[in-house]
Protein backbone atom coordinates (compact mmCIF):
# COMPACT_ATOMS: atom_id res chain seq x y z
CA UNK A 1 0.00 0.00 0.00
CA UNK A 2 2.87 2.38 0.78
CA UNK A 3 4.33 1.74 -2.66
CA UNK A 4 0.98 2.60 -4.26
CA UNK A 5 0.81 5.91 -2.39
CA UNK A 6 4.39 6.78 -3.28
CA UNK A 7 3.83 6.05 -6.96
CA UNK A 8 0.65 8.13 -6.84
CA UNK A 9 2.66 10.97 -5.30
CA UNK A 10 5.34 10.72 -8.01
CA UNK A 11 2.62 11.05 -10.66
CA UNK A 12 0.33 13.60 -9.02
CA UNK A 13 2.92 15.92 -7.46
CA UNK A 14 4.26 17.29 -10.78
CA UNK A 15 0.81 17.19 -12.41
CA UNK A 16 -0.88 19.18 -9.63
CA UNK A 17 2.07 21.54 -9.38
CA UNK A 18 1.85 22.16 -13.11
CA UNK A 19 -1.88 22.83 -12.90
CA UNK A 20 -1.27 25.28 -10.05
CA UNK A 21 1.22 27.17 -12.22
CA UNK A 22 -1.23 27.29 -15.12
CA UNK A 23 -4.20 28.56 -13.14
CA UNK A 24 -2.66 30.44 -10.21
CA UNK A 25 0.58 31.73 -11.69
CA UNK A 26 0.10 35.21 -10.20
CA UNK A 27 0.11 33.87 -6.65
CA UNK A 28 3.92 33.65 -6.65
CA UNK A 29 5.42 36.83 -8.10
CA UNK A 30 9.02 36.29 -7.02
CA UNK A 31 10.67 34.47 -9.94
CA UNK A 32 13.56 33.06 -7.90
CA UNK A 33 11.15 31.61 -5.34
CA UNK A 34 9.01 30.16 -8.12
CA UNK A 35 12.01 28.48 -9.75
CA UNK A 36 13.14 27.13 -6.40
CA UNK A 37 9.72 25.61 -5.74
CA UNK A 38 9.65 24.06 -9.21
CA UNK A 39 13.10 22.60 -8.54
CA UNK A 40 11.79 21.08 -5.31
CA UNK A 41 9.05 19.36 -7.33
CA UNK A 42 11.68 17.96 -9.73
CA UNK A 43 13.80 16.77 -6.81
CA UNK A 44 10.91 15.25 -4.86
CA UNK A 45 9.51 13.44 -7.90
CA UNK A 46 12.94 12.14 -8.87
CA UNK A 47 13.65 11.07 -5.30
CA UNK A 48 10.41 9.10 -5.04
CA UNK A 49 10.98 7.40 -8.39
CA UNK A 50 14.55 6.49 -7.49
CA UNK A 51 13.38 5.08 -4.16
CA UNK A 52 10.68 2.99 -5.83
CA UNK A 53 13.36 1.57 -8.12
CA UNK A 54 15.05 0.06 -5.04
CA UNK A 55 12.08 -1.64 -3.33
CA UNK A 56 11.89 -4.66 -5.65
CA UNK A 57 9.43 -5.71 -8.34
CA UNK A 58 5.71 -5.14 -7.79
CA UNK A 59 2.42 -4.96 -9.67
CA UNK A 60 -0.98 -3.71 -8.60
CA UNK A 61 -4.19 -2.11 -9.86
CA UNK A 62 -4.40 1.67 -9.68
CA UNK A 63 -7.90 2.10 -11.08
CA UNK A 64 -10.59 -0.47 -11.94
CA UNK A 65 -12.51 0.81 -14.98
CA UNK A 66 -14.67 -2.28 -15.68
CA UNK A 67 -14.46 -5.98 -14.89
CA UNK A 68 -11.94 -6.43 -17.69
CA UNK A 69 -10.38 -2.95 -18.00
CA UNK A 70 -8.02 -1.79 -15.30
CA UNK A 71 -5.17 0.67 -15.00
CA UNK A 72 -2.22 -1.27 -13.62
CA UNK A 73 1.20 -0.24 -12.38
CA UNK A 74 4.30 -2.40 -12.70
CA UNK A 75 7.88 -2.20 -11.49
CA UNK A 76 10.48 -4.28 -13.27
CA UNK A 77 13.91 -3.66 -14.74
CA UNK A 78 12.45 -2.10 -17.90
CA UNK A 79 10.51 0.35 -15.73
CA UNK A 80 13.69 1.15 -13.81
CA UNK A 81 15.60 1.87 -17.01
CA UNK A 82 13.03 4.16 -18.58
CA UNK A 83 11.80 5.88 -15.41
CA UNK A 84 15.34 6.54 -14.21
CA UNK A 85 16.31 8.10 -17.54
CA UNK A 86 13.10 10.14 -17.63
CA UNK A 87 13.48 11.83 -14.25
CA UNK A 88 17.21 12.45 -14.73
CA UNK A 89 16.83 14.09 -18.14
CA UNK A 90 13.65 15.94 -17.18
CA UNK A 91 15.25 17.43 -14.09
CA UNK A 92 18.40 18.57 -15.89
CA UNK A 93 16.38 20.00 -18.76
CA UNK A 94 14.19 21.82 -16.25
CA UNK A 95 17.20 23.34 -14.48
CA UNK A 96 18.56 24.54 -17.83
CA UNK A 97 15.18 26.11 -18.62
CA UNK A 98 15.30 28.32 -15.51
CA UNK A 99 17.83 30.48 -17.33
CA UNK A 100 16.79 29.86 -20.94
CA UNK A 101 13.13 30.77 -20.45
CA UNK A 102 14.09 34.28 -19.30
CA UNK A 103 14.12 35.31 -22.96
CA UNK A 104 10.85 33.54 -23.78
CA UNK A 105 7.36 34.77 -23.02
CA UNK A 106 4.79 32.84 -20.98
CA UNK A 107 7.34 30.90 -18.96
CA UNK A 108 4.75 29.98 -16.31
CA UNK A 109 2.74 28.23 -18.99
CA UNK A 110 5.87 26.45 -20.18
CA UNK A 111 6.85 25.21 -16.72
CA UNK A 112 3.23 24.27 -15.98
CA UNK A 113 2.98 21.90 -18.93
CA UNK A 114 6.58 20.74 -18.46
CA UNK A 115 5.70 19.55 -14.95
CA UNK A 116 2.47 17.90 -16.11
CA UNK A 117 4.30 15.94 -18.81
CA UNK A 118 6.83 14.78 -16.23
CA UNK A 119 4.06 13.22 -14.14
CA UNK A 120 2.43 11.62 -17.19
CA UNK A 121 5.75 10.11 -18.29
CA UNK A 122 6.32 8.63 -14.83
CA UNK A 123 2.88 7.00 -15.14
CA UNK A 124 3.67 5.76 -18.66
CA UNK A 125 6.97 4.23 -17.57
CA UNK A 126 5.12 2.34 -14.81
CA UNK A 127 2.22 1.14 -17.01
CA UNK A 128 1.40 -2.50 -16.22
CA UNK A 129 -0.84 -3.51 -19.14
CA UNK A 130 -1.83 -2.39 -22.63
CA UNK A 131 -4.79 -0.26 -21.53
CA UNK A 132 -2.63 1.65 -19.04
CA UNK A 133 0.09 2.04 -21.66
CA UNK A 134 -2.32 3.42 -24.26
CA UNK A 135 -4.07 5.73 -21.78
CA UNK A 136 -0.86 7.39 -20.60
CA UNK A 137 0.61 7.39 -24.12
CA UNK A 138 -2.30 9.49 -25.38
CA UNK A 139 -2.14 11.76 -22.32
CA UNK A 140 1.55 12.34 -23.04
CA UNK A 141 0.74 13.46 -26.59
CA UNK A 142 -1.92 15.93 -25.48
CA UNK A 143 0.05 17.38 -22.57
CA UNK A 144 3.32 17.72 -24.55
CA UNK A 145 1.58 19.50 -27.46
CA UNK A 146 1.75 22.93 -25.69
CA UNK A 147 5.54 22.59 -25.50
CA UNK A 148 5.60 22.54 -29.30
CA UNK A 149 3.02 25.33 -29.56
CA UNK A 150 4.74 27.50 -26.95
CA UNK A 151 5.65 30.54 -29.07
CA UNK A 152 2.20 30.50 -30.78
CA UNK A 153 3.80 31.68 -34.02
CA UNK A 154 2.27 30.47 -37.28
CA UNK A 155 5.17 28.06 -37.69
CA UNK A 156 4.68 26.69 -34.17
CA UNK A 157 0.93 26.26 -34.63
CA UNK A 158 1.40 24.40 -37.91
CA UNK A 159 4.11 22.23 -36.34
CA UNK A 160 1.87 21.52 -33.35
CA UNK A 161 -1.03 20.48 -35.58
CA UNK A 162 1.29 18.21 -37.55
CA UNK A 163 2.57 16.67 -34.32
CA UNK A 164 -1.00 16.13 -33.13
CA UNK A 165 -2.31 14.63 -36.37
CA UNK A 166 0.61 12.25 -36.81
CA UNK A 167 0.47 11.20 -33.14
CA UNK A 168 -3.28 10.57 -33.15
CA UNK A 169 -3.11 8.64 -36.43
CA UNK A 170 -0.31 6.47 -35.07
CA UNK A 171 -2.06 5.91 -31.75
CA UNK A 172 -5.33 4.90 -33.47
CA UNK A 173 -3.46 2.38 -35.63
CA UNK A 174 -1.93 0.95 -32.47
CA UNK A 175 -5.32 0.97 -30.77
CA UNK A 176 -6.80 -1.33 -33.41
CA UNK A 177 -4.05 -3.84 -32.69
CA UNK A 178 -4.65 -3.47 -28.95
CA UNK A 179 -8.38 -4.08 -29.49
CA UNK A 180 -7.61 -7.34 -31.28
CA UNK A 181 -5.11 -8.61 -28.72
CA UNK A 182 -7.38 -7.71 -25.81
CA UNK A 183 -10.41 -9.33 -27.44
CA UNK A 184 -8.53 -12.62 -27.67
CA UNK A 185 -7.11 -12.74 -24.17
CA UNK A 186 -3.75 -10.96 -24.44
CA UNK A 187 -2.90 -7.54 -23.04
CA UNK A 188 -4.45 -7.53 -19.58
CA UNK A 189 -1.05 -8.21 -18.04
CA UNK A 190 2.62 -7.95 -18.97
CA UNK A 191 4.96 -10.89 -18.50
CA UNK A 192 8.63 -11.33 -19.37
CA UNK A 193 8.88 -13.23 -22.63
CA UNK A 194 5.27 -12.44 -23.60
CA UNK A 195 1.98 -12.95 -21.73
CA UNK A 196 0.41 -14.54 -24.82
CA UNK A 197 2.91 -17.40 -24.63
CA UNK A 198 1.70 -18.18 -21.08
CA UNK A 199 -1.98 -18.45 -22.05
CA UNK A 200 -3.46 -21.95 -22.09
CA UNK A 201 -5.54 -20.97 -25.11
CA UNK A 202 -5.36 -18.05 -27.49
CA UNK A 203 -8.38 -17.65 -29.75
CA UNK A 204 -6.87 -15.16 -32.19
CA UNK A 205 -5.73 -16.26 -35.63
CA UNK A 206 -2.02 -16.13 -36.37
CA UNK A 207 -2.59 -14.03 -39.49
CA UNK A 208 -4.69 -11.38 -37.72
CA UNK A 209 -2.29 -11.32 -34.77
CA UNK A 210 0.56 -10.43 -37.13
CA UNK A 211 -1.51 -7.70 -38.77
CA UNK A 212 -2.37 -6.31 -35.33
CA UNK A 213 1.31 -6.36 -34.35
CA UNK A 214 2.36 -4.55 -37.54
CA UNK A 215 -0.22 -1.83 -36.88
CA UNK A 216 1.03 -1.48 -33.31
CA UNK A 217 4.67 -1.25 -34.39
CA UNK A 218 3.93 1.38 -37.05
CA UNK A 219 1.51 3.21 -34.74
CA UNK A 220 3.79 3.49 -31.74
CA UNK A 221 6.75 3.88 -34.11
CA UNK A 222 5.18 7.20 -35.15
CA UNK A 223 6.27 8.72 -31.84
CA UNK A 224 9.74 7.27 -32.42
CA UNK A 225 9.92 8.93 -35.85
CA UNK A 226 10.00 5.70 -37.89
CA UNK A 227 9.37 5.95 -41.64
CA UNK A 228 6.77 6.54 -43.08
CA UNK A 229 5.34 8.34 -39.99
CA UNK A 230 8.41 10.46 -39.24
CA UNK A 231 7.30 13.76 -40.78
CA UNK A 232 6.19 15.44 -37.55
CA UNK A 233 9.56 15.22 -35.82
CA UNK A 234 11.80 17.53 -37.92
CA UNK A 235 8.93 20.03 -38.00
CA UNK A 236 7.98 20.04 -34.31
CA UNK A 237 11.34 19.88 -32.55
CA UNK A 238 12.98 22.99 -34.05
CA UNK A 239 10.08 25.34 -33.20
CA UNK A 240 9.87 24.40 -29.52
CA UNK A 241 12.06 26.16 -26.93
CA UNK A 242 15.48 24.46 -26.80
CA UNK A 243 14.99 22.67 -23.43
CA UNK A 244 11.66 21.34 -24.71
CA UNK A 245 13.33 20.20 -27.94
CA UNK A 246 15.91 18.37 -25.82
CA UNK A 247 13.39 16.29 -23.89
CA UNK A 248 11.15 15.80 -26.93
CA UNK A 249 14.10 14.26 -28.72
CA UNK A 250 15.80 12.58 -25.79
CA UNK A 251 12.79 11.21 -23.89
CA UNK A 252 9.39 11.57 -25.58
CA UNK A 253 10.46 9.88 -28.82
CA UNK A 254 11.55 6.93 -26.66
CA UNK A 255 8.00 6.49 -25.35
CA UNK A 256 7.26 4.88 -28.71
CA UNK A 257 10.21 2.55 -28.14
CA UNK A 258 8.91 1.60 -24.68
CA UNK A 259 5.42 0.92 -26.05
CA UNK A 260 6.80 -1.38 -28.77
CA UNK A 261 8.94 -3.24 -26.24
CA UNK A 262 5.94 -3.78 -23.95
CA UNK A 263 3.85 -5.16 -26.82
CA UNK A 264 6.44 -7.34 -28.54
CA UNK A 265 8.38 -8.68 -25.58
CA UNK A 266 5.89 -8.48 -22.68
CA UNK A 267 2.49 -9.02 -24.33
CA UNK A 268 3.06 -11.28 -27.34
CA UNK A 269 6.56 -12.72 -27.22
CA UNK A 270 9.44 -12.56 -29.68
CA UNK A 271 8.80 -16.12 -30.92
CA UNK A 272 5.52 -15.03 -32.49
CA UNK A 273 7.37 -12.56 -34.77
CA UNK A 274 10.56 -14.43 -35.60
CA UNK A 275 10.85 -15.26 -39.28
CA UNK A 276 7.56 -13.56 -40.18
CA UNK A 277 6.84 -10.77 -42.64
CA UNK A 278 6.29 -8.49 -39.66
CA UNK A 279 9.89 -8.86 -38.51
CA UNK A 280 11.24 -8.29 -42.01
CA UNK A 281 9.02 -5.25 -42.61
CA UNK A 282 9.98 -3.81 -39.23
CA UNK A 283 13.71 -4.24 -39.95
CA UNK A 284 13.31 -2.72 -43.40
CA UNK A 285 11.44 0.36 -42.15
CA UNK A 286 14.00 0.88 -39.38
CA UNK A 287 16.96 0.70 -41.77
CA UNK A 288 15.27 3.02 -44.28
CA UNK A 289 14.75 5.53 -41.47
CA UNK A 290 18.35 5.22 -40.26
CA UNK A 291 19.72 6.06 -43.70
CA UNK A 292 17.09 8.64 -44.68
CA UNK A 293 17.36 10.59 -41.40
CA UNK A 294 21.16 10.77 -41.71
CA UNK A 295 20.96 12.01 -45.29
CA UNK A 296 18.41 14.69 -44.43
CA UNK A 297 20.50 15.83 -41.43
CA UNK A 298 23.60 16.03 -43.64
CA UNK A 299 21.81 18.43 -46.03
CA UNK A 300 20.09 20.61 -43.39
CA UNK A 301 21.61 24.00 -42.49
CA UNK A 302 19.38 25.03 -39.54
CA UNK A 303 21.11 23.58 -36.46
CA UNK A 304 18.05 22.47 -34.47
CA UNK A 305 16.44 20.97 -37.57
CA UNK A 306 19.67 19.12 -38.35
CA UNK A 307 19.58 17.67 -34.83
CA UNK A 308 15.91 16.74 -35.31
CA UNK A 309 16.67 14.78 -38.49
CA UNK A 310 19.52 13.16 -36.59
CA UNK A 311 16.98 11.99 -34.01
CA UNK A 312 14.87 10.45 -36.77
CA UNK A 313 17.89 8.37 -37.74
CA UNK A 314 19.26 7.53 -34.30
CA UNK A 315 15.99 6.39 -32.69
CA UNK A 316 15.60 3.88 -35.52
CA UNK A 317 18.97 2.41 -34.50
CA UNK A 318 17.07 1.37 -31.38
CA UNK A 319 14.12 0.02 -33.37
CA UNK A 320 16.47 -1.97 -35.59
CA UNK A 321 18.16 -3.49 -32.55
CA UNK A 322 14.76 -4.56 -31.22
CA UNK A 323 13.69 -5.98 -34.58
CA UNK A 324 16.50 -8.53 -34.78
CA UNK A 325 14.80 -10.26 -31.81
CA UNK A 326 17.88 -11.58 -30.02
CA UNK A 327 19.61 -10.78 -26.74
CA UNK A 328 22.60 -9.00 -28.27
CA UNK A 329 20.40 -6.73 -30.37
CA UNK A 330 18.26 -5.98 -27.31
CA UNK A 331 21.34 -4.93 -25.30
CA UNK A 332 22.40 -2.69 -28.17
CA UNK A 333 18.93 -1.16 -28.44
CA UNK A 334 18.56 -0.45 -24.72
CA UNK A 335 22.08 0.93 -24.38
CA UNK A 336 21.50 3.18 -27.40
CA UNK A 337 18.27 4.38 -25.80
CA UNK A 338 20.26 5.67 -22.81
CA UNK A 339 23.26 6.95 -24.75
CA UNK A 340 21.22 8.70 -27.42
CA UNK A 341 19.01 10.29 -24.75
CA UNK A 342 22.07 11.66 -22.99
CA UNK A 343 23.70 12.89 -26.21
CA UNK A 344 20.65 14.42 -27.86
CA UNK A 345 19.59 16.22 -24.69
CA UNK A 346 23.07 17.75 -24.58
CA UNK A 347 23.14 18.69 -28.28
CA UNK A 348 19.80 20.49 -28.14
CA UNK A 349 20.83 22.28 -24.95
CA UNK A 350 24.03 23.42 -26.67
CA UNK A 351 21.87 24.75 -29.51
CA UNK A 352 19.82 26.52 -26.85
CA UNK A 353 22.92 28.14 -25.33
CA UNK A 354 24.01 29.39 -28.76
CA UNK A 355 20.56 30.83 -29.48
CA UNK A 356 20.30 32.37 -26.01
CA UNK A 357 23.74 33.98 -26.09
CA UNK A 358 24.16 34.88 -29.76
CA UNK A 359 20.84 34.42 -31.56
CA UNK A 360 22.57 32.27 -34.19
CA UNK A 361 20.49 29.41 -35.58
CA UNK A 362 22.20 28.14 -38.72
CA UNK A 363 25.34 26.07 -39.15
CA UNK A 364 26.98 28.70 -41.37
CA UNK A 365 26.82 31.26 -38.56
CA UNK A 366 28.85 29.11 -36.14
CA UNK A 367 32.30 29.73 -37.62
CA UNK A 368 34.64 30.74 -34.81
CA UNK A 369 32.06 30.31 -32.06
CA UNK A 370 34.37 27.88 -30.26
CA UNK A 371 36.63 30.86 -29.49
CA UNK A 372 33.75 32.67 -27.78
CA UNK A 373 32.16 29.64 -26.11
CA UNK A 374 34.93 27.04 -25.66
CA UNK A 375 33.27 25.06 -22.86
CA UNK A 376 29.95 24.87 -24.69
CA UNK A 377 31.53 23.77 -27.95
CA UNK A 378 33.75 21.21 -26.23
CA UNK A 379 30.58 19.66 -24.82
CA UNK A 380 29.13 19.69 -28.34
CA UNK A 381 32.25 18.07 -29.75
CA UNK A 382 32.51 15.29 -27.18
CA UNK A 383 28.88 14.24 -27.45
CA UNK A 384 29.12 14.48 -31.26
CA UNK A 385 32.02 12.03 -31.18
CA UNK A 386 29.84 9.83 -28.99
CA UNK A 387 26.96 9.91 -31.47
CA UNK A 388 29.30 9.00 -34.31
CA UNK A 389 30.37 5.97 -32.27
CA UNK A 390 34.09 6.60 -31.83
CA UNK A 391 35.65 4.70 -28.88
CA UNK A 392 35.95 4.98 -25.96
CA UNK A 393 32.67 6.90 -25.86
CA UNK A 394 29.33 5.25 -25.12
CA UNK A 395 28.03 5.36 -28.70
CA UNK A 396 30.67 2.84 -29.72
CA UNK A 397 29.37 0.35 -27.15
CA UNK A 398 25.76 0.49 -28.29
CA UNK A 399 26.60 0.35 -31.99
CA UNK A 400 28.92 -2.60 -31.40
CA UNK A 401 26.08 -4.59 -29.82
CA UNK A 402 23.66 -3.52 -32.56
CA UNK A 403 26.05 -4.75 -35.24
CA UNK A 404 26.73 -8.02 -33.40
CA UNK A 405 23.00 -8.54 -32.91
CA UNK A 406 22.46 -8.11 -36.65
CA UNK A 407 25.15 -10.68 -37.46
CA UNK A 408 23.56 -13.13 -35.01
CA UNK A 409 20.05 -12.60 -36.38
CA UNK A 410 18.31 -15.48 -38.13
CA UNK A 411 16.26 -13.13 -40.32
CA UNK A 412 16.95 -14.32 -43.87
CA UNK A 413 15.58 -11.40 -45.92
CA UNK A 414 18.90 -9.56 -45.49
CA UNK A 415 22.45 -10.79 -45.65
CA UNK A 416 23.91 -10.64 -42.11
CA UNK A 417 26.18 -7.77 -43.11
CA UNK A 418 23.47 -5.54 -44.57
CA UNK A 419 22.23 -4.01 -41.31
CA UNK A 420 25.73 -3.25 -39.96
CA UNK A 421 26.64 -1.74 -43.35
CA UNK A 422 23.69 0.68 -43.17
CA UNK A 423 24.66 1.58 -39.58
CA UNK A 424 28.23 2.23 -40.70
CA UNK A 425 27.14 4.49 -43.57
CA UNK A 426 24.86 6.36 -41.16
CA UNK A 427 27.76 6.78 -38.72
CA UNK A 428 29.89 8.32 -41.47
CA UNK A 429 27.07 10.70 -42.37
CA UNK A 430 26.72 11.55 -38.67
CA UNK A 431 30.38 12.50 -38.62
CA UNK A 432 29.75 14.57 -41.75
CA UNK A 433 26.95 16.66 -40.26
CA UNK A 434 28.31 17.12 -36.72
CA UNK A 435 32.12 17.20 -36.69
CA UNK A 436 32.59 19.97 -39.31
CA UNK A 437 30.63 22.25 -36.98
CA UNK A 438 33.26 21.71 -34.29
CA UNK A 439 36.14 22.13 -36.74
CA UNK A 440 34.79 25.43 -38.01
CA UNK A 441 33.99 26.55 -34.47
CA UNK A 442 37.54 26.07 -33.18
CA UNK A 443 39.50 26.64 -36.43
CA UNK A 444 37.71 29.47 -38.24
CA UNK A 445 40.50 30.14 -40.73
CA UNK A 446 42.61 33.13 -41.69
CA UNK A 447 39.74 35.46 -42.54
CA UNK A 448 38.23 35.35 -39.07
CA UNK A 449 38.33 38.63 -37.10
CA UNK A 450 39.70 37.70 -33.66
CA UNK A 451 39.43 41.32 -32.44
CA UNK A 452 35.64 41.03 -32.20
CA UNK A 453 35.74 38.01 -29.89
CA UNK A 454 33.66 38.30 -26.72
CA UNK A 455 33.39 35.44 -24.22
CA UNK A 456 29.76 34.29 -24.04
CA UNK A 457 29.76 31.20 -21.85
CA UNK A 458 26.49 30.41 -20.03
CA UNK A 459 25.92 30.61 -16.28
CA UNK A 460 25.83 27.63 -13.90
CA UNK A 461 22.16 26.82 -14.52
CA UNK A 462 23.08 26.04 -18.12
CA UNK A 463 26.61 24.80 -17.53
CA UNK A 464 25.79 22.06 -15.00
CA UNK A 465 23.34 20.14 -17.24
CA UNK A 466 25.76 20.39 -20.18
CA UNK A 467 28.65 19.08 -18.08
CA UNK A 468 26.66 16.19 -16.58
CA UNK A 469 25.28 15.03 -19.94
CA UNK A 470 28.74 15.25 -21.53
CA UNK A 471 30.41 13.39 -18.67
CA UNK A 472 27.78 10.65 -18.82
CA UNK A 473 28.22 10.25 -22.59
CA UNK A 474 31.96 9.67 -22.18
CA UNK A 475 32.08 7.77 -18.88
CA UNK A 476 29.39 5.26 -19.84
CA UNK A 477 31.65 4.25 -22.71
CA UNK A 478 34.78 4.02 -20.58
CA UNK A 479 33.20 2.07 -17.71
CA UNK A 480 30.22 0.16 -19.17
CA UNK A 481 30.54 -3.07 -17.18
CA UNK A 482 27.85 -2.78 -14.48
CA UNK A 483 25.38 -1.04 -16.76
CA UNK A 484 25.80 -3.61 -19.52
CA UNK A 485 25.34 -6.39 -16.99
CA UNK A 486 22.01 -4.83 -15.99
CA UNK A 487 20.92 -4.65 -19.64
CA UNK A 488 22.01 -8.23 -20.29
CA UNK A 489 19.82 -9.39 -17.41
CA UNK A 490 16.86 -7.59 -18.96
CA UNK A 491 17.54 -9.04 -22.41
CA UNK A 492 17.97 -12.58 -21.09
CA UNK A 493 14.60 -12.39 -19.36
CA UNK A 494 12.47 -11.06 -22.21
CA UNK A 495 14.02 -12.43 -25.42
CA UNK A 496 13.07 -16.07 -25.75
Amino acid sequence: MTVMYLLGAAILLPVLSGLFLLFFQDRIRNRKLKCFLIFLVYAATSGIVLYLMTVGDYEFTLWQLTDTLEVRARMDNMTRLFAGMTVAAWTLGGIFAFEYMKHEEHEDRYFGFYLIVMGVLVALDHAGNLISLYLFFEMMTLTSLPLVLHTLSHEAVMAGLKYLFYSIAGAFAALFGIFYLYAHGAGRFFAEGGYLTLLDSYSGSHRMTLIALMLIIVGFGTKAGMFPMHGWLPTAHPVAPAPASAVLSGIITKSGVLAIIRVVFYTVGADVLRGTWVQYTWMTLALITVFMGSMMAYKEQVLKKRLAYSTVSQVSYILFGLSVLNETGMVGALSHFVFHSVVKNCLFLVAGVIIYKTGKKTVRELTGIGKEMPFTMWCFTLVSVTLVGIPPTSGFISKWYLAMGAFESEASIFAPWFGPAVLLVSAMLTAGYLLPISIQAFFPGEGFDYKKLVKKEPNLLMTIPLFLFTAAAVLFGMFPGTFLGFLQNIAAGIVG
